[in-house]
């Protein structure tokens, strides 16, 4: 008997069925995958499992029991974890307080025991290969950082089942195969796991069984030796991806961007490149390498100690993002829900967040013109929504990445900077993403690419850049990229192999 049942489940949001009579199982001691497109219904199918949605229909075993959560503290009592996409962490607290939160180790007279706490958080935190200290506050954390943390604290919970909602998004490669490590470990103990990810290629390495949702609605469950990576796309998706990185080649035009000699004390130094009209240029490296930081720095968000920047020529000073954005330059976040959308606001509002000059009247929003200005941007980029008043946290991650790019096209950005473009989004949104990025290039604009994805950057780039440890470790063209090549560099290696 399988060790979770999930039979029949319905869950509907206004104007929205979420899920559709969906079935899905899981074996004790099986890894077993759950994927499809962003809003096929995979989260909330998760967050009824955690005990933080209640179903409308459907029932819940428990090696053959019946289940009923009234919270999420009942999930975690039955043994059940959940690893959300979303942090799930308070920022103003150490790792190792969230870790254990709401679990803390007490003293005898009830205060909380934080020798004790910091010194288990620190013992599961190492047995993941995490580099960092328990004691460190949340907020100080890289992405990557705060999802070791997510992991530390479910395997804190010593669960019989754990759901992984893209846990992978921000690790890099070596921190993927020990996290992998870790799962097959807690396998081999009978737990059961429950792995959602977009990254099909760590699917059909760390599964054994695959289940597909598409539009709410269960479409099939294969084992991994039965199927392949295009079927699944097909069962995802609904039709063929016959490519799945369709790179365009554009004429690339004049110098758009130097920097010289960048520098900030201690994160990057001496970074000097160039980008060209029409050009997408890759930033390869491994995680805190100093690529985001580069882009900050560029953007105006982080300070610089030394370098220039010359725009079209000219050389720029830009003390701050509205600098930057006066110059046109625009940044897609790699956290677009922190950084890149104001996540309350209206798929309009974010709209024209950059630039609302453009749509005021003697200093006040003029509604009708930015209105027309949000329909424009959800017809030319086919993001799919009921209205441009649909708020942006109830949007899918493929359509938020939309959203803050149609922010910055509002903006008429010379130079885009891509911090991670495809980053917890579909198979199909990725490909719609490529190809805004192609129609970009063909317009002149200048596209900086940052990505952990090594096929995605090979695939996009022009010219790629790899950084290691804050410098520059070397620079290779379209033709001579190879994925060896860019781990020889990004791991301290020269180009002399």
């Amino acid at each position: 008997m399988p060790i979770l049942q999930m039979i029949g489940i319905t869950k509907q949001f206004p104007g929205v069925l979420a899920l559709d009579n969906v079935d899905f199982e899981v074996e004790r001691g099986e890894i077993h995958a759950l994927v499809g497109e962003n809003g096929a219904g995979k989260s909330t199918l998760l967050k009824i499992l955690a005990g933080a949605l209640a179903m409308d229909k459907g029932r819940i075993l428990l090696d053959g029991k019946p289940l009923h959560f009234s919270s999420p503290l009942d999930a975690i009592n039955m043994g059940i974890a959940v690893i959300y996409q979303e942090f799930n962490l308070v920022p103003y607290l150490s790792a190792g307080e969230n870790i254990f939160l709401g679990r803390e180790p007490r003293k005898f007279n009830g205060f909380v025991d934080f020798k004790t706490l910091h010194t288990k958080a620190q013992a599961i935190l190492d047995r993941i290969g995490a580099n960092f200290s328990s004691r460190e506050i949340v907020s100080r954390l890289s992405v990557a950082q705060q999802q070791m943390t997510e992991i530390a604290k479910a395997l804190s919970q010593n669960a019989q089942i754990i759901a992984m909602d893209e846990p992978t998004s921000a690790l890099t490669e070596r921190e993927v195969e020990h996290l992998f490590e870790i799962i097959r470990g807690l396998k081999e103990e009978g737990v059961a796991i429950i792995f959602v990810s977009h990254r099909l290629e760590e699917v059909f390495q760390i599964a054994e069984r695959i289940t597909v949702l598409r539009d709410g609605k269960y479409v099939g469950t294969k084992r991994i030796e039965e199927t392949n990576r295009d079927e699944v796309i097909t069962m995802m998706v609904g039709r063929e991806i016959k490519e799945k990185i369709p790179k365009r080649p554009a004429p690339i035009g004049e110098e758009i961007l130097r920097v010289e000699g960048l520098t900030r004390k201690g994160v990057f130094s001496d970074i000097s490149f160039s980008l060209h009209r029409g050009e997408v240029l890759g930033l390869a490296g491994l995680v805190g390498s100093g690529r985001t930081e580069i882009a900050r720095a560029i953007f105006g968000a982080d300070p610089l100690d030394g370098g220039k920047i010359y725009l079209e020529g000219k050389e720029v000073r830009i003390r701050s993002p509205q600098d930057a954005i006066r110059l046109g330059i625009g940044l897609l976040t790699e956290d677009r829900k922190r950084y890149g959308l104001v996540l309350p606001l209206t798929i309009r509002e974010n709209t024209s967040l950059a630039n609302l000059m453009e749509v005021a009247t003697r200093g006040f929003i003029n509604f009708p013109k930015e209105r027309a200005v949000a329909k424009r941007f959800v017809e030319e980029l086919a993001i799919k929504t009921p209205s441009i008043e649909q708020i942006a946290r109830n949007l899918s991650g493929g359509t938020q990445q939309k959203l803050v790019l149609a922010k910055w096209l509002f903006t008429k950005s010379k130079v885009l900077i891509f911090d991670e473009p495809t980053r917890g989004i579909d198979v199909g949104a990725k490909v719609e993403i490529y190809e805004l990025m192609n129609q970009l290039a063909e317009r002149g604009v200048g596209i900086i690419m940052i990505s952990s994805e090594l096929p995605e950057v090979l695939g996009m780039s022009d010219r790629i850049l790899v950084i290691h440890e804050g410098k520059i470790a070397g620079e290779l063209t379209r033709e001579e990229a190879t994925q060896e090549k860019i781990m020889h560099l990004a791991t301290g290696g020269s180009l002399a192999i």
